[in-house]
């Protein structure tokens, strides 16, 4: 997990995170332009995430309902001001992305995948967010019709190869989405926290809730391909979660439509 030492003005951060900040090594850790994650070494560590107004309530929501489980960071604080604010325990461990692990890539493989079935066995009732593939589909909707897609990280071995042939795609399948297990959302190496090979817990929740399976079991084989520059290892995913709950054409689908995530 990439972390930067880094100092702060505390007059950019709410009062009640001064004591926390003023004596602690602070380092940044985030991945994404989108918000700002610093990580306080103190204690047994903190993170603290800054996004727009608005952006992490869901975040909040969903990783306190996951810590309930056994499954996350404990939320420690949420607040919307000017900004979003999020400060969660550090869960132990570091990201799957971490050089130990990636040196055994099959292994690495069929522990997300071993993972991930065990995450969409859990029972959903009371999840904050219940319907996730209706959200997600006003998201695909809402950027095709603004213009908005990249076909570049999707065509791979699915196949899509333009803009147009992905809306069709997610045109003729999106009848078929499910809700029927609880997903992660962003099923990435960098969000699954281990400690010597034993699962800690997940970060970076916010697009979780209860939907279609094959949303994370995408994510799963395209960050394996990503991060380690090969598609060698997705039949050890795939044999790993069970190929009998694995539709083949619904991973195209959801390539078509991650195409205007």
């Amino acid at each position: 997990m990439k972390r930067t030492a880094i100092t702060v003005d505390l007059t950019q951060y709410p009062t009640a995170y001064h004591r926390l900040l003023c004596d602690a090594s602070l380092y940044d850790s985030s991945c994404s332009p989108e918000a700002r994650v610093i990580y306080v070494e103190k204690d047994e560590g903190y993170y603290l995430k800054t996004a727009p107004k608005g952006s992490l309530r869901q975040e909040a929501e969903l990783t306190a309902w996951f810590f309930q489980k056994g499954l996350a960071a404990e939320v420690l604080d949420y607040r919307s001001e000017v900004c979003d604010w999020l400060l969660t325990t550090r869960v132990p461990g570091e990201d799957a992305t971490d050089a130990c692990y990636l040196a055994e890539p099959r292994r690495l493989a069929v522990t997300m995948a071993t993972l991930l079935r065990t995450l969409h066995e859990v029972e959903v009732d009371g999840c904050p967010v219940p319907d996730r593939m209706a959200e997600y589909c006003r998201t695909v909707e809402a950027n095709y019709h603004a213009g908005a897609g990249d076909i570049s990280l999707f065509s791979g071995c699915w196949g899509v190869t333009t803009l147009e042939e992905a809306w069709a795609i997610y045109e003729k399948g999106k009848e078929t989405f499910r809700r029927e297990v609880l997903l992660h959302g962003d099923y990435c190496l960098p969000n699954i926290i281990l400690d010597n090979w034993r699962f800690r817990g997940f970060i970076d929740l916010g697009n979780g809730g209860v939907g279609d399976r094959h949303v994370d079991i995408f994510w799963g084989l395209w960050t394996l391909q990503f991060n380690l520059h090969t598609d060698r290892y997705r039949n050890d995913f795939l044999d790993a979660y069970g190929r009998d709950r694995v539709e083949e054409d619904k991973l195209t689908l959801i390539a078509a439509a991650e195409v205007f995530g």
